[in-house]
């Protein structure tokens, strides 16, 4: 089995590095501290341009159509410098995907490019809500239909890119009498329309810079045609895109902690104690040879997610595997990298602390840990079965 990319995939990989390291790292502590968020929005447009907030998606709508690999690839290299930063295009990418399969062709055409283009900084993905999180399919916001409207009630909340998305991909119950799951529908929903209101803004361990909401929606009307796909088919869409979203979060957490762990690895070759560098001691070199181990897994097991939903081969487990391992092991490699820093890491004088904290919430969002254990082992039961 060959594991080198290709050409394209290669040069994607490494525009996505020199963006980073240029644009992105200079100003990423900056963001996290809260200060001018107009960079932040820059380096958005900036990605646009370059053709990465539509990397799976085809050229007709103003995509790259270089794959769900090279998308990995590009996130991964992109969390290296900002989490936040790749956060935002991993959602860019899913909503974008979202609606290409499931839009018609006249919402496919108003909406992707726009996304793309950079016209809009960014789309949101609206599903969690307060009594339904890791339950999806007990959502409580409503949708009924008013002659050629539909009205909306109800909220959502950990809505990543709240603030400044043009559109947002909603999920709404259309048939309460449907059994549990049946009866959702998926909406897109601009910016501005009135009954949708974009609520607090949560302050969080990490990822600060990209920002997450609440959203009410307080007799939201919108039109018929703002349906997406079939009426009360939402949650199999749900499910079913989740899971490309999750290559996305673990591709980024990979580059967290790849970053992390380089950084400890040339600190240790720099700092002295008891005469000695301290790469020269046994029990920081099994620090770097486990979690360097763990990163490879996890990088091979994203690549394999990735390609088999690139050739539309099924990669529900796959995914759920990526992303379980990945963040899991870049939460330990942030953890050993600030070992290896010592008092260092605790300060904001190294970025470590930083790391560390915008890692963490990526064995929680898109499918926590403990749900991704349980799709896999579903999975694998369904096979003996």
């Amino acid at each position: 089995m060959n594991f080198d990319l290709s050409e394209e995939q290669r040069l994607i990989q490494e525009t996505a590095r020199e963006f980073a390291r240029a644009e992105l790292e200079p100003a990423a502590a900056g963001l996290d501290r809260g200060e001018d968020d107009r960079i932040f929005f820059t380096n958005l447009t900036k990605l646009a341009e370059l053709g990465f907030m539509g990397l799976n998606i085809e050229d007709s709508y103003g995509g790259s159509e270089a794959g769900a690999v090279a998308f990995s690839v590009a996130v991964t290299e992109l969390g290296r410098a900002c989490a936040a930063t790749a956060e935002t295009v991993s959602v860019n990418n899913m909503v974008c995907e979202v609606i290409q399969a499931l839009a018609s062709e006249e919402q496919k055409e108003k909406y992707i490019s726009r996304i793309c283009s950079g016209e809009y900084p960014a789309g949101a993905f609206a599903l969690t809500e307060p009594g339904a999180g890791s339950d999806p399919a007990s959502m409580s916001t409503m949708a009924v239909r008013d002659g050629q409207e539909w009205v909306l009630n109800g909220s959502k909340i950990f809505i990543s890119n709240a603030t400044f998305a043009g559109v947002f991909v909603v999920w709404a119950v259309t048939d309460p009498t449907a059994p549990k799951g049946k009866g959702i529908s998926l909406f897109l929903i601009e910016a501005g329309t009135k009954g949708l209101i974009v609520g607090r803004k949560e302050k969080k361990m990490g990822q600060r810079a990209s920002p997450t909401n609440e959203v009410l929606f307080q007799d939201c009307r919108i039109p018929a045609s703002a349906l997406m796909g079939k009426e009360n088919d939402g949650f199999r869409v749900a499910v079913a895109e989740l899971a490309g979203g999750r290559i996305g979060i673990g591709s980024l957490a990979l580059g967290i902690g790849l970053e992390a762990m380089d950084r400890a690895t040339r600190y240790s070759l720099e700092r002295s104690q008891f005469g000695r560098k301290i790469s020269e001691f046994q029990a920081i070199q099994w620090k770097i040879a486990d979690m360097y181990t763990e990163l490879e897994a996890a990088r091979l097991l994203l690549l394999n997610a990735a390609f088999k939903k690139e050739q539309k081969r099924p990669y529900a487990k796959a995914a759920s595997m990526a992303k379980l391992f990945a963040t899991e092991a870049a939460n330990r490699a942030c953890y050993e990298a600030m070992q290896i820093f010592g008092g260092y890491g605790y300060t904001e004088e190294f970025p470590i602390e930083r790391l560390a904290r915008d890692v963490r919430v990526t064995t929680i969002y898109e499918g926590t840990s403990e749900i991704q254990r349980l799709i896999i082992a579903r999975e694998i039961l369904n096979e003996f079965a």
